[in-house]
């Protein structure tokens, strides 16, 4: 009878150990719940919350909720399906997808969303998971402010549309500029060397000017315009013996011109060659180089 009284009070004494344990492990997930800023609520397998924390009772009733989200028994799915007005389209496809969650279809679902109020703007981040372990089925809803992430996305995005209205600005004044460099060398600068090239010169003399002419020329053609563009890495002297090669002068006669040794123009015609990605041998640089006056990009 004793021993019997003994064993009994052995089990009772682990029953409440058990007991209190359980209820110290609840307080304390109570009170990380309440410790999170996130807004959180549990719902059970048919939509109906059945916890939530410090954080979405208090964003429910600074906000008028209705029906009073921060008291229980709200069944949520249906508080997102029947919804109306301006955000009605967020809630209904929130409540579709807590719904494939709850039946398996995905294993999380998340949704970014406005949520302004009258005195301002708010965007929040929501995600439904299913809880994982033995017990009834539950899913956690979790609702974070992440206005602060959305407004410097913002700032952010007016950032680069500015930039991009500099860009456009300044692709306009750099075409303005070509448009008066090539109407000024086509009207104030051509004419008088064509005018030059009726007066007696040597012949040197007359070579170098077809060459200064030609040089103009290119200037008001798309020619140097593209050969910078998709060459930026030409050196001034490459881009002076693509030119000559352009125009059709042999090794010699750009040696000559340009007062270099013809090993020097050999140098400079294979490192073109290597720029431009001409490597077989059937590539012609002289074709090359026209098929830059014809280009418009």
């Amino acid at each position: 009878m004793q021993e019997d009284c003994s064993n009994r009070g052995v089990q009772e004494k682990g029953n409440c150990r058990e007991t209190l344990c359980g209820e110290q492990v609840e307080g304390l997930a109570d009170t990380i719940l309440d410790s999170l800023s996130a807004h959180i609520a549990i719902l059970d397998e048919n939509g109906w919350i059945v916890k939530t924390n410090k954080a979405w009772k208090e964003f429910a009733r600074s906000n008028n909720s209705n029906p009073p989200a921060q008291d229980l028994p709200v069944n949520y799915l249906a508080v997102c399906e029947q919804a109306s007005g301006e955000s009605s389209e967020h809630s209904h496809e929130i409540a579709k997808g807590i719904r494939s969650v709850i039946n398996g279809e995905l294993e999380e679902f998340v949704h970014d969303y406005a949520c302004h109020s009258a005195n301002e703007k708010r965007w929040f981040y929501m995600r439904a998971k299913r809880l994982q372990g033995p017990g009834p089925l539950r899913v956690v809803i979790s609702h974070e402010n992440v206005t602060p992430l959305k407004l410097a996305e913002e700032e952010l995005q007016d950032a680069n549309s500015a930039l991009r209205a500099l860009l456009k600005q300044r692709d306009r004044d750099r075409q303005e500029v070509e448009d008066n460099v090539i109407e000024n060398v086509q009207q104030g600068v051509l004419p008088f060397v064509s005018e030059l090239g009726q007066t007696p010169l040597e012949q040197r003399q007359q070579k170098l000017l077809q060459y200064i002419e030609q040089g103009l020329q290119d200037i008001v053609s798309p020619f140097i315009r593209n050969l910078n563009q998709h060459h930026s890495s030409l050196t001034p002297q490459e881009i002076k013996v693509a030119s000559l090669i352009r125009q059709g002068l042999s090794s010699k006669e750009i040696a000559e011109t340009l007062q270099c040794s013809e090993h020097a123009v050999q140098f400079h015609r294979r490192n073109l060659r290597s720029k431009f990605g001409l490597k077989n041998k059937g590539d012609s640089l002289f074709t090359y180089l026209n098929s830059l006056s014809e280009r418009e990009d």
